[in-house]
């Protein structure tokens, strides 16, 4: 696993860019899903609270998106607060003064940022990467931030299929296994905390099927 690296990718992670780049351009044709549509950025509203909370904590004022799609979750949306208050958009919600997006398969954003960032989040990313190139992944998102990382990752297989029929998430493991490698990163940093958010499959008492997100803190 440690033979990859930016430089030198697996040839599984050349080819699964290539596919990326793809439905990029051309979306999801068996799912009738545009391009547009396709890896907008979708998910991460949902942990956009959470997110704020440790922005907060730490003073963060500049965040990178390690993998953000399209990067449509920073356009104009309203956020509102249960006690009313309102926001235009998640980077005035956050209360910060840079996003920086950072995707390789979405043309606009695929040059590898400069410098540093006081945190990195990567949402609905890593499980579309092969495993022999998640330590070099994980060590460049973690080489990215100067205070905090916020993983959130799916533990199951998606929706969405890749145009050579396979499933998008190609690394579908447990929490406990994406847990050992974050900690073992982590040491080498002791100054980076890091944040997860790990969604698992989970059938409810109606029978349908569900996710549930456990948090975790390193």
């Amino acid at each position: 696993m440690n033979s990859f690296s930016r430089e030198t990718p697996s040839p599984r992670y050349l080819e699964l860019l290539g596919y990326y780049r793809e439905m990029h351009e051309k979306g999801v044709r068996e799912k009738n899903i545009p391009p547009e549509e396709t890896f907008d950025g979708r998910s991460l509203p949902r942990h956009a609270m959470q997110i704020r909370h440790i922005i907060n904590g730490f003073g963060a004022r500049t965040i990178l998106d390690y993998g953000s799609g399209k990067g449509r979750q920073y356009e104009p949306m309203t956020v509102k607060l249960e006690d009313g208050k309102t926001f235009p958009d998640i980077p005035s919600f956050w209360n910060v003064a840079s996003v920086t997006c950072f995707d390789p398969g979405y043309e606009r954003f695929r040059n590898l940022p400069q410098g540093t960032f006081d945190g990195v989040i990567s949402t609905d990313v890593l499980e579309h990467c092969p495993k022999e190139d998640i330590n070099w992944i994980i060590d460049e998102i973690f080489g990215y931030a100067k205070s905090f990382v916020f993983l959130n990752v799916a533990c199951y297989p998606a929706i969405k299929t890749l145009p050579n029929g396979e499933n998008a998430h190609c690394t579908v493991e447990d929490p406990k296994w994406w847990v050992e490698i974050f900690d073992a990163r982590a040491r080498k940093t002791p100054s980076v905390k890091y944040f997860t958010a790990f969604d698992l499959p989970v059938t409810n008492k109606d029978g349908s099927q569900g996710i549930q997100t456990v948090m975790h803190q390193g």
